[in-house]
């Protein structure tokens, strides 16, 4: 990942005011720390923080066309870039950065060319010509972005709220598959799916197209200059992710610069699940595996740094993102600059236990829709931001644009919990890479049951992080939390201890607005409740609360089944939803 920073429309054109701009892009230099650019023109500025994936030698930025009239400032990676590259053989380039094709494609087709990229990005491009401004974010909000404006009149853009929050009246997120014009004086959405409208789809499951779009969008991250790996919890999402990258490495020459045994990371207190089961992936795919322990006093003492980096104060979102930024800051050490990882399969596939309760097709479609929608506020901002804290670059094959858009056209009634049917969370995802013949993971993984990352580096971690909020924060300090903190207002002793952080850093009004009402689990839970008023009793974020239900569910469908239903996957071919299951 990099760090943009762009200011346009100064009224200050001083040298004081480029110091300025230097020193508030340096705040994101933990992004991109190979190198450092600046293009100043009149009264705009852009700046870039570089972290070196693709062409190291010669991609730095800010990038131009031809003549330098057009000017673009990028964080992101397009994987398509060289597809797009033979449709400007009119164009000169200068550079074999995958990012140099922005300011071409905007010369070629104007600001519509947006919805032709393939990646995760956030841009600013400057047109000197008529002094108009774009910036752009991709679908999902996978890469972060800002945007601010100032007393002078001047409009802001950075990767991270900390380059522009002094300096801004007001910011607010940048929103996710958007595009700011400065011709068109405003903001519009570029990214328009059929699912995103939340419309039902009654598209058939084919687990060999969804196992084949999601292979493609795991070799298309393999695009990289530098080492990389996969982290690797042991979950269902993380080693699909490490099975399929495996399998590519050991069967491509083109992709083997970095050898062809895979590098996989995990972390978690000793003893802990995680540890557990991703040592028994990697020794099954035969990977280069990297285990790394914490305390729970270290994950403490890195609070603090932990919620300076992800802007937050979100109790799941810190409490996953503590051992994801001590873990990253391990793998860095080693020289490995890009991981892939896991994210987003829960939204789409509803692997989240709550899902179990969904009273039909229609209600899990919507809140499938609904959780995508807010990834870029939860685990999109946690796995960035964790990750370039040290410099590190993180890439979700789970939110690929093709992929998601494949697994968001079947019909929902495929993705339903069915026990009846021996189908468990995710089954459509299970199914598909259930291959008797050539196996992408044991059978006994391929089903294992989901453990959320805050647990499966270990229980004691949430216990830890209870005991220090106790101990911080008291009954009359929890009591009187609506004077205090009028604003999302903390429910718990822990929300508040990281609100008092957060405010530390981020004081001002419009920095506590960008993060969602109450802690992440809220929703969850409210939607649990509303499909069962049982789940009232499990609000607990990590999920432990839930664990008696989820299991539950398995229990009751094995003694109904008897059978091995729960493990194996019908044929492998395109299917139609059944009439009898239609009708549920």
């Amino acid at each position: 990942m990099c760090g943009i920073l762009a200011v346009l429309g100064c009224i200050d054109c001083s040298q004081a005011k480029r110091s300025r701009i230097i020193e508030l892009s340096g705040r994101l230099r933990h992004r991109g720390p190979d190198w450092s650019g600046l293009h100043c023109y009149e009264d705009c500025y852009l700046a870039h923080q570089r972290l070196a994936i693709v062409d190291p030698a010669s991609g730095d930025q800010p990038l131009y066309n031809e003549d330098k009239t057009v000017v673009v400032t990028i964080n992101g990676e397009i994987y398509n870039h060289k597809y797009l590259r033979d449709k400007l053989k009119s164009h000169t380039f200068r550079t074999g950065s995958d990012c140099e094709v922005i300011a071409h494609m905007y010369e070629e087709y104007g600001e519509d060319f947006v919805d032709m990229l393939d990646g995760m990005f956030s841009f600013v491009l400057l047109d000197t010509r008529d002094k108009s401004f774009i910036a752009a974010r991709d679908a999902i909000g996978i890469t972060p972005l800002y945007i601010g404006w100032g007393l002078d009149g001047s409009i802001w853009f950075a990767s991270e709220m900390k380059a522009l929050s002094d300096d801004c009246e007001r910011f607010m997120s940048f929103l996710p598959g958007h595009i700011y014009s400065s011709k068109q004086g405003g903001m519009r959405r570029w990214y328009n799916p059929p699912w995103y409208a939340e419309q039902v789809p009654s598209g058939p499951y084919d687990p060999l197209a969804l196992r084949a779009a999601f292979e493609k969008a795991v070799i298309k991250r393999l695009m990289t200059d530098v080492p990389f790996g996969v982290l690797l919890s042991g979950g269902l999402d993380s080693s699909l992710v490490a099975s399929v990258a495996s399998r590519h490495l050991a069967e491509s020459e083109a992709a083997c610069q970095w050898g062809s045994q895979l590098h996989t990371f995990c972390i978690g207190l000793k003893g802990s699940p995680d540890l557990k089961a991703a040592r028994e992936v990697a020794d099954y795919l035969r990977t280069r595996h990297h285990e790394f322990h914490f305390t729970v006093q270290e994950g403490i003492d890195a609070l603090e740094e932990v919620i300076y980096h992800i802007e937050t104060y979100d109790v799941t979102t810190i409490r996953a993102s503590t051992p994801m930024f001590l873990m990253s800051r391990k793998i860095k050490s080693l020289g490995v600059k890009m991981v892939i990882s896991g994210e987003g399969s829960d939204e789409i596939f509803g692997g989240y236990l709550y899902f179990h309760k969904a009273p039909n097709k229609e209600e899990f479609h919507h809140e499938t829709c609904r959780k995508i929608k807010s990834l870029h506020l939860y685990d999109c901002l946690r796995a960035n931001k964790s990750t370039s804290a040290w410099g590190l670059e993180a890439r979700v094959p789970f939110l690929d644009k093709e992929f998601l858009n494949l697994a968001m056209s079947i019909d929902p009634e495929w993705k339903m919990v069915r026990p009846d049917l021996g189908r468990i969370e995710k089954w459509i995802l299970r199914n598909a890479f259930d291959d008797n013949e050539r196996p992408y993971l044991p059978k006994h993984i391929l089903y294992r049951q989901k453990e959320q990352f805050s647990d499966g580096v270990g229980y004691s971690w949430i216990d830890g992080l209870r005991d220090l909020a106790n101990k911080e924060v008291t009954d009359s300090m929890l009591m009187n939390a609506s004077f205090i903190y009028p604003e999302n207002t903390p429910t718990t002793k822990e929300a508040y201890y990281y609100r008092r952080i957060f405010e530390k850093y981020f004081p001002k009004n419009s920095a506590r607005s960008t993060v969602p009402g109450g802690p992440s689990i809220a929703c969850s839970t409210a939607k649990a409740v509303e499909w069962d008023a049982a789940w009232s009793k499990n609000l607990d974020p990590s999920g432990r609360a839930a664990l008696g239900v989820h299991v539950a569910a398995y229990d009751e469908a094995s003694a109904a089944n008897k059978k091995p239903g729960l493990v194996n996957g019908p044929s492998h071919k395109v299917l139609e939803v059944p009439k009898e299951v239609a009708s549920t």
